[in-house]
């Protein structure tokens, strides 16, 4: 399956009154992949939560991943699953499961070589900006690791954390291939119109 996409929503149903109206306006704005982050939650209104966000990107023509969980990925029928350093290794989802995409998570040049070498689909490199949600995984990278990791990965990478309006411009220059966002989008009053701003700047 191609990764026929630039903007890559990541879901937080802390930021919203409820997660479900705000992905549909992101959908409405054009988002074509969607992933359910939602690592609090318990297995069953998870995967209860998935099969109605995985209607909702059918609905829209969006493939919909699903974060670690190849069990509830499974049974809603997500495209993918989206890894990261502590979940199972890229290669062994990829054996077990060869039908569904794998996006990997990686915070330095080394861990995006280990994800590409193992098989994945795409990444997504963070945090290259400060940003509250990333401050677990370290300093941010800046645009000049995205540069340098480019260089030397052949799948698409996505920039994330803190992406705003004015910076996407210098991500896309620096070579990604799209950006991944959480707040930039959900924390907007207006999913929607936000989402259809970011759809054009990535164009």
């Amino acid at each position: 399956m191609a990764v026929d996409f630039k903007l890559y929503l990541i879901t937080d149903r802390g930021l919203v009154p409820d997660i479900l109206l705000s992905v549909e306006e992101a959908l409405k704005g054009g988002v074509k992949a969607v992933q359910l982050r939602e690592k609090d939650m318990q297995t069953r209104p998870l995967l209860e939560l998935a099969y109605q966000v995985r209607e909702l990107t059918l609905k829209y023509n969006a493939k919909l991943f699903i974060n670690d969980r190849a069990d509830i990925a499974l049974s809603v029928g997500a495209d993918g699953v989206h890894l990261g350093q502590n979940s199972i290794p890229v290669n062994a989802l990829k054996k077990t499961w060869p039908g569904l995409m794998a996006g990997a998570s990686a915070h330095s040049l080394s861990e995006a070589l280990i994800a590409e070498r193992d098989g994945a689909d795409f990444i997504t490199l963070g945090p290259v900006y400060e940003t509250p949600s990333k401050l677990k995984y370290g300093p941010p990278v800046g645009v000049g690791t995205l540069r340098r990791l480019k260089a030397r990965v052949g799948i698409p990478v996505f920039a994330i954390g803190g992406i705003k309006e004015d910076n996407i411009e210098e991500v896309m220059e620096a070579g990604a291939d799209g950006v991944a966002l959480i707040s930039g989008i959900l924390k907007s009053p207006d999913i929607k119109t936000k989402t259809e701003e970011f759809m054009r700047a990535l164009q």
